[in-house]
């Protein structure tokens, strides 16, 4: 079972070395009938072009296994697709609303496939990487030394949440409750959501365990008397519809919801690498924009690509479609993929920013992280390039 470490790496994560292969054992995508079924994208707009504007290889570094989270990356990657097993990567022809864009995307998998690295970490050693997953709270803490700059929030909230045993605590409806019941609460340590929680009295010190270790053994294991950290876009569905050994719903809250408003699954870039692509990004970031749009409209191509990925990868991630899709519906339900307050898909709200940073600063100060001095929203995200007219409807 998935579990994604929102803890921040920081300049430890710098000095790991990414843990996928570099062979080129690269297979012709074998699923094709299974997105043959697939409704074929619209195609009545004349095609724009990216080539000779941006990379010949766009490539995206995410932070997990293959999953719906990443579909708005997926769906880019056209039909044709090359897939390394052994390096757990897959490079197609760049699409956009079906048509070829005359540049080629490769969306690589992060978390366990990268031995944890963090996609700044990855970022800075590795030039090929265009842009890759950055939250809002790691572009802060990393903003001395690793600096990264924003450009576009498919998921408008982070999909982080706390979850628990209704049953157990019938009368717990937030995270802040969860602190007079004494439970135990089980998370990746160095999340620095709960050094904010611990530090203002959200949650009690002595009762969060940073040993949680990604799996829902000890969740099932003592019946639910603890709760721990997970995603509102796939535990809630694992736990009732697949893991068999729980079988039934829990509750929780967003850690936005609780007050760390950090933006997640957006996509940034080395200042340099953006500065440089300019004109690339103008045009790249609308893409991806309409492609979140597109893939919570119809996740069909996508979803059997990300399955496809998923088989043939074979590194011990287990996914299948039902998660797939209910990732969707979740994402949707929880409004986590939603317009922002100013009615655009994929924009920052600046004001947000500012206000999280004031949180976010004292938090790390006390864990000794090197950030900017000063560091304004201006620092870490942009809209630049984002089209205002792309919404969801």
């Amino acid at each position: 079972m998935r579990r994604k470490a929102t803890a921040l790496f920081g300049a430890l994560c710098l000095i790991t070395l990414a843990a996928c292969g570099s062979d080129d054992d690269t297979t012709t995508e074998e699923a094709i009938e299974e997105t043959e079924a697939a409704p074929a994208e619209e195609t009545t707009s004349e095609a724009v072009s990216l080539a000779g504007i941006c990379p010949d290889t766009v490539t995206f570094q995410t932070d997990w296994n293959p999953e719906s989270e990443h579909g708005f990356l997926y769906n880019l990657v056209g039909e044709g697709y090359e897939v390394d097993a052994s390096g757990l990567r897959v490079t197609g022809a760049l699409v956009s609303k079906g048509q070829d864009t005359g540049v080629k995307v490769q969306v690589r998998a992060g978390g366990p496939a990268v031995g944890f690295s963090s996609p700044t970490s990855l970022m800075y050693q590795d030039p090929e990487i265009f842009l890759g997953f950055v939250s809002t709270d790691s572009a802060v803490q990393d903003s001395g030394e690793f600096p990264t700059m924003t450009v576009v929030a498919p998921f408008n909230i982070n999909p982080q949440i706390i979850m628990w045993d209704p049953a157990t605590y019938p009368d717990v409806n937030s995270i802040a409750d969860l602190k007079a019941t004494g439970a135990k609460v089980r998370y990746f340590g160095g999340a620095a959501y709960m050094e904010y929680f611990t530090a203002n009295g959200i949650l009690d010190a002595k009762q969060v365990d940073g040993n949680y270790d990604g799996t829902p053994a000890n969740f099932v294991a003592d019946g639910g008397e603890a709760a721990q950290q997970g995603f509102a876009t796939s535990e809630p569905y694992y736990y009732e519809n697949v893991l068999t050994d729980w079988a039934k719903p829990v509750s929780y809250q967003t850690v936005h919801d609780a007050g760390w408003t950090a933006y997640a699954q957006s996509l940034g870039g080395l200042p340099a690498t953006i500065e440089a692509n300019r004109d690339c990004l103008t045009l790249l970031v609308p893409m991806i924009q309409q492609s979140q749009v597109d893939y919570v409209t119809d996740p069909s191509r996508a979803n059997a690509l990300i399955l496809d990925l998923v088989s043939q990868y074979n590194n011990g991630w287990l996914y299948d479609a039902g998660q797939a899709a209910a990732a969707v519906e979740l994402g949707l339900a929880n409004n986590l993929i939603a317009n922002s307050p100013d009615g655009t898909l994929g924009s920052f709200d600046l004001d947000r920013v500012e206000e999280f940073i004031a949180i976010a600063v004292p938090t790390y100060e006390k864990i000794g992280a090197k950030m900017k001095e000063g560091i304004t929203a201006a620092d870490i995200v942009t809209n630049e390039f984002i089209d205002p007219t792309i919404a969801l409807p």
